[in-house]
């Protein structure tokens, strides 16, 4: 298994169960993922279910395997590459390499895997839109607000704002305020005539995610308690400061996420979280072959079997679908994978609550996607590729110019997409910027990008470990 998140674990516990050897892979130093990100064990908190819905559920799925000799947890463990079964030259689906040891060290050791089925759950990261200002210090991801809440305990700054569309705003929100910073408010991008067609058709299909209902109800009551405003059909489309960010510009937005003229409001922060939605993590299925569905997700079935033999995806990067459906996908992937069926009983639950939960990336994107408008809020000066610090009104007159030639020209013209990152923050952004790619050329087909040094390639033991499948199987 490959990440070791919500979709992750319980692969490894429904392959554990069948009786497979597992060897459980992640590149941080602790299991859980994004979802379930946590103070290390040498610091502890003494309660750290306040930050954690189903904390339980974490502790229980981690206690488990790291105390089952049957499964290996492998931390700060890099891939680097990954061989398809013809490169691989063995009966083995795909061989996956990886350095293990701190990204910044000198002594990592490396290791390949060749499986009898391999599990991909690499989740996703946030997509931020771009706006005037949002390369300031003091602008931040949701996501990396919550790694500051949740793994460290801090606070962002003392007065912040929390923008942009989709759920996932109201956990961030509730991890800020308990760090003991002023939430100045959260700023839902779509109106309430899309959450309400979003959300609401076939009600009853929502019967069985009832425990949401309850989730909400702690999040609202965490707004009530802190004060924090709810306001949807706005958007963050400036950020102002010298050295750092010092106020933000909210507009009311129309249906299209353009923003209406005469709405603008400036409000003074220190710190604002940004998110418009997540981009599934895709460099890993796409080294090993995995067809993309149209929405470019890895492409599954009812076992979760991708379009390579062996190879199973789970969670954020088959639909964002939130960690319900995530430990649904990776207890089907898991058990799948080591030998069973979608059909067996005992997974009669996992199948219904996949069923269930899967059908909110439908409603997400329907009620908080993201709407073409939203490119009317940039000026020429806003960079889009921070890495290559490539403007607007560059992508903007060359695909002018070129009469929007394609993906592939502008990047190589203007160079947005190929620095450091590889596209990983403004690829899908410079997408929409030049109008929409052919299935073939998109900016998610780049190299896995890992700290990897030259020397450490060439250093490489030509008889570095090599994992090969147990008799029982060795997902």
């Amino acid at each position: 298994m490959v990440g070791a998140g919500p979709a992750g674990l319980a692969a490894a516990k429904a392959a554990r169960e069948r009786g497979a050897s597992v060897t459980l892979l992640d590149a941080v130093d602790a299991t859980g993922g994004q979802y379930w990100r946590h103070l290390p064990a040498s610091r502890p908190s003494a309660n750290e279910r306040a930050l954690h819905h189903g904390w339980s559920t974490y502790t229980a799925l981690h206690e488990e395997l790291d105390r089952d000799p049957g499964c290996e947890i492998v931390l700060g463990a890099q891939v680097w590459a990954i061989e398809q079964a013809d490169a691989a030259g063995e009966a083995a689906p795909v061989a996956v390499h990886v350095l293990v040891g701190p990204p910044d060290g000198t002594a990592r050791r490396g290791r390949t895997f060749r499986p009898d089925a391999l599990v991909l759950a690499t989740g996703a990261h946030d997509r931020t839109l771009p706006f005037p200002g949002w390369d300031l210090p003091g602008v931040f991801t949701a996501g990396a607000a919550q790694a500051f809440a949740k793994g460290e305990r801090v606070a962002l700054g003392e007065r912040v704002v929390i923008a942009g569309a989709g759920p996932f705003l109201l956990p961030v929100a509730a991890s800020v305020a308990a760090t003991g910073a002023k939430v100045l408010g959260v700023y839902e991008a779509s109106r309430v005539s899309a959450l309400v067609k979003g959300w609401l058709p076939k009600p009853w299909q929502l019967v069985g995610a009832a425990k949401k209902g309850g989730e909400l109800a702690g999040y609202v009551g965490t707004h009530l308690r802190h004060r924090i405003p709810y306001v949807t059909g706005r958007a963050v489309v400036a950020a102002h400061g010298t050295d750092r960010v010092e106020a933000v510009t909210v507009a009311e937005v129309d249906a299209d996420w353009s923003p209406i003229a005469g709405t603008e409001r400036r409000i003074e922060v220190d710190a604002v979280c940004v998110s418009h939605g997540f981009t599934p993590r895709l460099e890993l299925p796409i080294a090993a072959g995995c067809d993309l569905t149209p929405e470019r997700f890895v492409r599954v079935d009812e076992s979760q079997a991708t379009s390579v033999p062996g190879v199973y995806a789970a969670g954020e990067i088959t639909g964002i679908g939130g960690v319900d459906a995530a430990l649904a996908e990776g207890e089907i992937a898991g058990h799948v994978a080591a030998g069973g069926s979608p059909r067996d009983a005992d997974l009669a639950a996992a199948v219904g609550a996949r069923r269930t939960f899967t059908g909110f990336a439908a409603r997400i994107e329907a009620a908080h996607g993201i709407r073409s408008g939203w490119t009317t809020w940039l000026e020429d000066d806003t960079v889009v590729c921070r890495c290559e610090e490539v403007p607007y009104g560059r992508l903007r007159e060359t695909r002018e110019a070129t009469c929007a030639s394609g993906l592939r020209s502008m990047k190589l013209t203007t160079r947005a997409g190929l620095g450091i990152c590889q596209g990983r923050i403004c690829g899908r952004t410079v997408e929409e910027i030049v109008g929409s790619p052919a299935a073939s050329v998109t900016t998610d087909r780049r190299p896995i990008a890992s700290p990897l040094r030259l020397g450490e390639l060439a250093g490489r033991d030509p008889n570095t470990i090599t994992h090969r499948p147990s008799e029982k199987g060795h997902p």
